[in-house]
């Protein structure tokens, strides 16, 4: 045993270790922090507090970071990982490369015991970091295992495991880990091969709710405070949180308080209608370099003959006007959670509130926890704890004035900012610009910021960041997707706003963990801000570059941003 973990044991399931490894040297960061906090599960989630559930980390086993260096070494793949060459080329070179030797006959026992789809996920040296955390940079990939054939069912596993491998070098790693004090040289990945909470529905495999808990909230609106935390909940896999999609946002002191919609019909257009789930049924095309080849997204009509959304949703009463809690009548479903929440049919927020406080103290730091679960009838209810990092919460006392500021004085200021500190040495700034932004555009627009962010980032030279929607959505449509590697240079955002575009940043995502833990500030803008984005100030400071959609100015001086965290209050000083 090491680091407390067991070498792997040939009966995956009959083992009574969730936890195991394969070949020598580290297990890398997303392990190192299910490790730590396996024991603690273990010795503090009791069967006598939570009869109704049953909270464990699915089994897992890594492949450690020796088996990483033998694949690099023995296939010459450094040449090639090092280079500037597309991500698509890389992964095809690591694709065409072979595993060693050493690992395949655990490999092939691991997937002749296991027939339910895996999930094969990055475990970098550096991954989960407080201060850089790689969170969302490198590969996971999902494979169903399903097929009949066991050969082939090892081949799935064995080309997500190079995928993975491959992601170290794809282009938003080597971007984002130029904006850190690492070399790309630095890093090694660690590879976990794990079970996929879920349950299989019809070709669809996922769980009825994943979910991503922060114990400190940048954003806290009526009676919640920071420290309380937040969480996000979805239908089906956990990637339409951590891609910044919509999901259920609630304070866990303040469960059965709903986010602030104007209406019915508004939270209907607003929340969660699409999911995502392990496709198990007719293979898609061939794509092995594609992280979401097994992977479908499905309208949440798709659950409904499944019922895994008894405990989830409400239904919209047309006639009164009203939600109904539950799926008993016809009607439009709504995912609120209501009786989880509300009605507490589960202990789930109890359970929440109980795992963020073990694993700051365990950490000693604010966290970040991600878990899915699955609901039975005749059994305990599986909560499977996914993965736990520390996040970045800034103690610097700011005040913030703006009674006697003049507009010539402040680009912007806002009520609604992330972060807290003052940021003095900017003096670049890269924005959209107004006239020429086209929500139809806005991929073409990531690729002109991921060029101008690379020059930046190679010239040192921090930046602020202005454009609308939100930044880091998956969803392209009036909200600009850019990766976190793509803008790794930025120090401050602003995200201005746009009429009926609802621009809430999704805190359980990968970008927003990323934007906490390099301490950039994220100013959102509404149009009735005292200080709005003052765009004529701009046009007239120095141009260094005009792409199709972006401007790059220079300024004569540093601009002078502040940020109080306790009252969420930011401006940008001229």
């Amino acid at each position: 045993m090491i680091n407390n973990i067991t070498e792997f044991n040939r009966k995956f399931f009959d083992s009574d270790e969730r936890i195991t490894y394969i070949g020598t040297g580290e297990i890398g960061g997303k392990a190192h922090g299910l490790v730590s906090i396996n024991d603690i599960l273990k010795k503090e989630i009791t069967k006598d507090e939570f009869p109704q559930i049953e909270v464990n980390i699915p089994r897992l086993t890594v492949i450690r970071t020796n088996i990483f260096n033998a694949f690099m070494n023995q296939n010459d793949l450094f040449e090639i990982a090092y280079s500037d060459l597309p991500d698509d080329r890389i992964a095809h070179a690591f694709q065409k490369a072979s595993l060693p030797f050493s690992i395949l006959g655990d490999l092939r026992v691991l997937i002749t015991e296991v027939k339910s789809p895996l999930a094969v996920r990055s475990s970098s040296l550096l991954e989960d970091a407080k201060h850089e955390p790689f969170a969302g940079v490198y590969a996971s990939k999902m494979t169903p295992n399903n097929q009949h054939d066991t050969e082939i069912r090892f081949q799935k596993m064995v080309e997500a495991i190079k995928f993975v491998y491959a992601s170290t070098f794809f282009r938003a790693a080597k971007d984002y880990i130029k904006a850190t004090e690492h070399k790309i040289e630095d890093e090694k990945m660690a590879v976990i091969i794990q079970e996929v909470v879920g349950k299989r529905h019809e070709n669809l495999y996922y769980p009825e709710l994943s979910g991503v808990a922060r114990s400190f909230n940048f954003y806290p609106s009526g009676p919640a405070k920071s420290e309380e935390g937040v969480v996000n909940l979805a239908l089906g896999l956990g990637k339409t949180i951590v891609d910044g999609g919509t999901s259920w946002a609630f304070s866990p002191a303040y469960p059965k308080i709903s986010p602030p919609f104007g209406s019915i019909p508004e939270m209907l257009k607003e929340t969660q209608t699409e999911f995502w789930s392990v496709n198990m049924g007719k293979p898609s095309q061939y794509d092995p370099v594609k992280e979401t080849e097994y992977m479908l997204k499905n309208n949440i009509e798709d659950a409904e003959p499944h019922k895994t959304m008894r405990y989830l949703a409400s239904t919209y009463d047309y006639q009164a006007d009203r939600l109904d809690i539950g799926i008993g009548g016809e009607g439009p479903r709504l995912l609120n959670f209501a009786r989880l929440l509300v009605m507490n049919d589960i202990p789930l927020n109890s359970l929440i509130k109980k795992l963020m406080a073990l694993c700051e103290k365990a950490l000693e730091d604010p966290v970040e926890i991600e878990f899915a679960m699955t609901f039975h009838k005749d059994k305990p209810h599986q909560f499977g704890f996914l993965q736990v990092r520390p996040m970045v919460v800034s103690n610097e006392e700011v005040i913030i004035e703006t009674d006697n500021l003049s507009r010539d004085q402040v680009l912007v200021a806002s009520k609604s900012v992330l972060g807290n500190g003052t940021n003095s040495n900017i003096n670049d700034i890269i924005y959209v610009i107004p006239e020429k932004f086209d929500g139809t555009s806005t991929r073409e627009i990531a690729m002109e910021l991921e060029t101008i962010n690379k020059r930046l980032v190679t010239e040192n030279r921090p930046y602020l960041l202005i454009g609308f929607g939100r930044w880091g959505s998956s969803d392209p449509f009036m909200n600009i997707p850019v990766t976190w590697g793509q803008i790794s240079g930025v120090q401050a955002i602003v995200e201005a706003s746009i009429e009926n575009v609802n621009v809430d940043l999704s805190q359980g995502s990968h970008f927003f963990h990323n934007l906490t833990s390099f301490g950039v500030s994220y100013f959102s803008v509404d149009k009735n801000e005292d200080f709005p984005v003052d765009w004529e100030w701009l046009v007239g400071q120095e141009l260094i570059e005009e792409t199709n959609y972006v401007r790059h100015i220079k300024l004569g001086k540093p601009l002078a941003i502040k940020v109080d965290g306790k009252s969420s209050k930011g401006l940008i000083l001229k």
